[in-house]
């Protein structure tokens, strides 16, 4: 009977214990729970405040968009090719400021693409780590320089230079804008690229050593096609900031609001139009005015269909390696 009550004792003074331990954090729940409250509360309203804030500006562009397609019709608005809604003799064709866009956006993309690819491959696979951060810093600089300095390194030296090759070419000019942008979206398409890459899994890589295969086999048939998404991705996103960028092609290109796909001449893009008309040279109500908000609902329109066509790729390719 000793025995018994001197194991039970001390069990019942650790129940004893844990009641008191349980009690103790019983007291102080309440304000672990009303922090997470508010916690959760705050997250809901920054959510609610930035999707209020996107509600808005889709209101906004649709309904002066609705407006001025009620004024202008939307056929010549899309096949006409002349676009002088400020002069006197009104025309509104956007297919100028449309093909000036892709054109600059394209050409920003051949050079910076493939390039960007290149050096996230050596990167990820090739460089040490000293060259490795070296370069990074290299990119960071890149990134982090105004848009409106290399639109004047647009100006002042991808001209002159281009002008020694091409000695017709303008001061203003589609080709410095290209250049230009594709060397401003290049720490993109290499940074997120390298992500992708590095992201693809070591035994993967391995796997195919053990069968044989070399380091350039490596990396050409099983990493880069393994990291693929992730590289469409950031071609994508890439493309979608040269094409919606103000500064440099505002600077570079010109304001010539011209049909043509040579890149030695001026032209204008649909961002270019969008900061003409905000500095004040369009009326506030004018239908000049309205321009700026149905150029601006199409620019909107093909950088959402960008991203909406990289998601379905990247979730095909993904299904795909699933299966």
């Amino acid at each position: 009977g000793k025995g018994m009550s001197d194991v039970t004792s001390p069990s019942g003074a650790g129940l004893e214990g844990a009641g008191r331990f349980q009690s103790g954090v019983t007291v102080t729940r309440p304000s672990h729970r009303l922090g997470e409250k508010v916690a959760a509360a705050a997250f809901a309203a920054c959510a609610g405040l930035s999707l209020l804030v996107m509600l808005t500006i889709v209101a906004l562009l649709v309904s002066e968009t609705v407006v001025f397609f009620s004024q202008v019709s939307p056929w010549e608005f899309f096949t006409a090719t002349r676009w002088t809604p400020l002069f006197q003799e009104k025309h509104f064709g956007i297919l100028p400021l449309l093909t000036a866009s892709l054109q600059v956006t394209v050409g920003a993309g051949l050079f910076a693409l493939p390039t960007g690819l290149f050096t996230a491959i050596v990167l990820s696979e090739f460089a040490s780590a000293r060259v490795r951060g070296a370069f990074r810093g290299l990119l960071e600089v890149l990134a982090s320089i105004p848009t409106v300095v290399y639109g004047y390194f647009a100006l002042t030296f991808v001209t002159p230079a281009l002008r020694a090759v091409f000695p017709g070419i303008g001061v203003f000019n589609a080709g410095s804008a290209a250049i230009v942008l594709g060397i401003m979206i290049l720490p993109t398409v290499s940074s997120l690229s390298e992500s992708a890459l590095g992201s693809v899994p070591s035994q993967i890589r391995e796997a195919a050593y053990a069968l044989g295969a070399t380091k350039g086999e490596v990396v050409t048939r099983v990493v880069v096609p393994a990291g693929l998404p992730g590289v469409l991705g950031s071609f994508l996103f890439a493309l979608s900031r040269a094409l919606g960028e103000t500064m440099v092609v505002s600077i570079a290109a010109g304001a010539s609001a011209a049909m043509t796909l040579n890149p030695l001449e001026s032209v204008q893009t649909m961002t270019a139009y969008i900061l003409q008309g905000a500095l004040g040279e369009a009326a506030s109500g004018s239908l000049e005015y309205r321009t700026l908000f149905a150029v601006g609902s199409l620019l909107f329109l093909l950088t959402l269909g960008m991203n909406w066509a990289g998601q379905r790729l990247r979730g095909r390719m993904a299904g795909g390696r699933r299966e």
